[in-house]
């Protein structure tokens, strides 16, 4: 009888794509308004908030107050940063190994994935212009308890109330949150967005993103307010770059060395500027790690 290894060796095999654990939605950079930039610098002109002089149905003869709106002497420019990385594949590889799929394009395309990672990362990590490290003090909350509360989201609606358009949190945070809720009996409601389910807080959706990290058993929820019209958070990207595969993403060839290998140099340009203070707010070290014990319904007995 014809056993199965043996039968196998005139079968073909259905293979997938690579698969890489690490890939994520990333709602952040769907959800953000993107600006084009010329030139690779953005200078944000801000507004110094004095003293603004006006009279309400002023008296027939009074002299006229007059009105002064002030510009910072120094405004600040956003530089676009630069993800950079270089994939190599030998020839001998690509040549002979390509069916049924191509070896070069697989490869870049889970480089290109990877750098689309790393580009959420930076616009909340980044040292010059994550949205963590551009939060203003005013628009920083400390949390009432241990665990993120529905009056601690409240306190951040509170700062952030012109025309928030949403709350960022890692996972566990919106868990963490989930389980206060419950425990005072006001579950969140859910609502679609990208196709996926997400909780919302007074109508706001509480959109997860990994890039939050968790250290140790804390984190941070962010609420901001989206767009250049409304004054709030924006991406910054240059468009028409050589060598461009999507926005602000350039693919290069860079030529076979000596030992035969065909080199490619994948670069993502991008930054994110705070339109003015008040667009962004944090809720700053809540835990993630608590939950809670239910009392069992009267007239039930544990099992066992």
């Amino acid at each position: 009888m014809l056993g199965e290894a043996a039968a196998r060796q005139l079968s073909n095999t259905t293979k997938t794509p690579p698969q890489w654990l690490g890939s994520t939605p990333r709602w952040l950079t769907q959800l953000l308004p993107w600006t084009p930039v010329e030139a690779g610098v953005y200078r944000l002109n801000r507004v110094i908030d004095g003293k603004f002089a006006a009279e309400c149905s002023p008296p027939d003869g009074t002299i006229l107050p007059v009105a002064l709106v002030d510009y910072e002497k120094k405004p600040r420019e956003y530089v676009l940063s630069t993800c950079t990385t270089t994939i190599e594949v030998h020839t001998r590889i690509s040549d002979l190994f390509r069916s049924p799929m191509d070896q070069t394009k697989e490869q870049l395309t889970i480089a290109v994935e990877r750098m689309k990672e790393k580009q959420e990362d930076e616009l909340l990590n980044n040292g010059s212009y994550g949205l963590l490290n551009s939060v203003h003090d005013s628009m920083r909350v400390k949390p009432r308890g241990a665990a993120p509360t529905p009056d601690d989201l409240d306190e951040l609606l509170a700062r952030v109330w012109k025309e928030p358009s949403f709350f960022l949190a890692h996972p566990r945070a919106i868990a963490a949150f989930g389980r206060e809720c419950t425990r005072r009996g006001v579950p969140p409601p859910t609502v679609t967005l990208f196709g996926a389910p997400m909780l919302t807080w007074r109508g706001l959706p509480l959109v997860p993103c990994d890039k939050l990290h968790v250290n140790g058993a804390k984190t941070d929820i962010l609420l901001m307010r989206t767009g250049e019209k409304k004054r709030g958070v924006i991406g910054l990207f240059q468009p028409g770059i050589p060598g461009e595969v999507s926005p602000s993403l350039s693919m290069r060839w860079m030529g076979i060395s000596q030992n035969g290998a065909a080199s490619y140099l994948i670069s993502l340009y991008c930054a994110a500027a705070v339109m003015v203070e008040d667009a962004l707010g944090v809720l700053e070290n809540v835990h993630v790690d608590r939950y809670h014990e239910y009392a069992e319904p009267v007239g039930e007995t544990k099992k066992g």
